[in-house]
Order: structure tokens, then sequence, then C-alpha cells
């Protein structure tokens, strides 16, 4: 099963890369260095840790995995300029168009197959997210769901910056997951309101339940002065609703 074939290193906040077959994925790259700040006008990002690796270390990545553009956590200046070094970026069709070049958008649901080097196919669907509330989502974003092609079990889900809501019980409705790469933190800009943008540590309790057979693999909870929720909270409500055993921590790259 591809899930039984991937390797999950963490970089830090909502970067991971991923090892598959041979391809090489990295999600949402960002590799700026600890208190660099992003003014932009309206409000300002603070980065509070650095990468477990640095760009020039991690090597060559064959695929990006950005579920968006338009803010730094998810898309840094250095994680900008690192996109030109893969084969293709995989993100949403605004995105693409913004960043041009090797950028491809994927509508929900829309498929894009990649060969591996023994021959196979990986698929690469992007899925729907909301990111934040019913009227203050912060843009178009994208999660996906990754599987050899042909294979009906065994995928696996990048949730991407998504609240929880009836797109994200679509993607378990339609695939049969076994890892779910959850981006939580509980992210909050008090600048644009108080409503939390990403996954709350209960809202992917309901996560667990709906993808009943995975293990699910927490990012985006450190790292940026806006998240709300760690490692701390992640670990405690876990604990108190007999659900440790659901978790895997990434190894750090």
């Amino acid at each position: 099963m591809f899930s039984d074939e991937i390797v999950i290193k963490y970089v830090g906040g909502a970067t991971a890369l991923l090892e598959v077959a041979g391809i090489r994925f990295l999600t949402d790259p960002a590799f700026d260095a600890k208190d660099t700040l992003y003014d932009t006008g309206i409000y300002v990002l603070h980065k509070t840790t650095n990468p477990a690796i640095t760009m020039d270390k991690i090597g060559h990545i064959d695929y990006v995995l950005l579920s968006h553009d338009h803010h730094f956590d998810n898309l840094d200046h250095a994680g900008k300029k690192f996109l030109t070094q893969a084969i293709k970026v995989f993100t949403t069709p605004i995105g693409a168009e913004r960043l041009g070049a090797n950028a491809i958008g994927l509508q929900h649901w829309q498929t894009e197959e990649i060969f591996t080097p023994d021959e196979r196919i990986i698929t690469i669907t992007g899925t729907p997210c909301r990111h934040g509330p019913v009227g203050g989502d912060r843009g178009p974003v994208t999660g996906f769901v990754l599987n050899f092609k042909g294979n009906s079990e065994g995928g696996v889900y990048i949730t991407g910056d998504t609240v929880w809501y009836e797109g994200v019980e679509e993607v378990a409705r339609r695939f049969n997951i076994k890892i779910v790469v959850a981006f939580l933190g509980a992210a909050v800009v008090k600048q644009v309101g108080s409503a939390y943008l990403t996954m709350t540590v209960d809202e992917s309790l309901q996560l667990a339940k709906v993808f009943s057979d995975a293990k699910l693999v927490p990012l985006h909870f450190e790292g940026w002065e806006h998240f709300t929720e760690s490692s701390t909270e992640i670990l405690t409500k876990y604990k108190k609703a007999g659900m440790l055993d659901r978790l895997q921590w990434a190894e750090k790259a």
C-alpha cells in the first residue's frame, strides 16, 4: 500500500518531506529563519522557530504540494525561491496563475498522474478546504490525496489549511485513507477576526473518528506566533479521548 511505503519527515510548521517509491514531495515550503517578520499592511506574522533542516541541505525535491501561495506560514520568502527547483508545484488554480512557471492548479477532485522510477503511477488529487469560518474564509486552499493508481486503499490525505467542515468529510467518503497529514494549530490572526483559520485539536478528534482506519500525522502546530494550540494541547486532548494510539509524529528531517 502507498501508506506502507511512505516516509514523512518534519521540517517545521506546515512543511514536511514525503518520500515514497523514489519520489520526494515537499509540503508548503517555509525555510526562513526564526524571528522573521512578515508585514502585510494589515497584520504582521512572526516566525518563532528555525526549520529542522535548511533549504540547501534538504536535497532534491521532485514535486511540491502547496496548499496555497498567499500566506507566509505556508510559503515564505525562501520557500518561494525553492519552488523553481521542483519539477512541478501542485497548488490551487489561482495560485498556479500567480506563480506561473512550473505550477499546476488543481480543481477539487481533479487528479494528476506522475511516474515513479519503477514505472508505477502516483495519483495526486486536489481536495476541498475552507480556510476559516463561512464568510471569513481566507482565500482558496487545496488539500491532496496521494495513492498508487489502481489501488483503492492505503491513501495518504494532506488536509491543507482547513477547518473541519463537510468538504473534509467528503474526502472520507471518496477515499480509503490510512494516513492523514493534519494541519492543526487553531490559527488565529486577530487583525482579521477571532475565528480559527485552521483545525483545532477538538476538530481533529472528529477527523480521527471519520477517518477511522487512519493514523494522524500532525503538522502546522508550532513555529508561528498565530498558532494557538501546540503539541501540548494535542497530546493532552488525545490522551483524554483515549486516542493517543491514533497519533503518528513525524521524525525531524
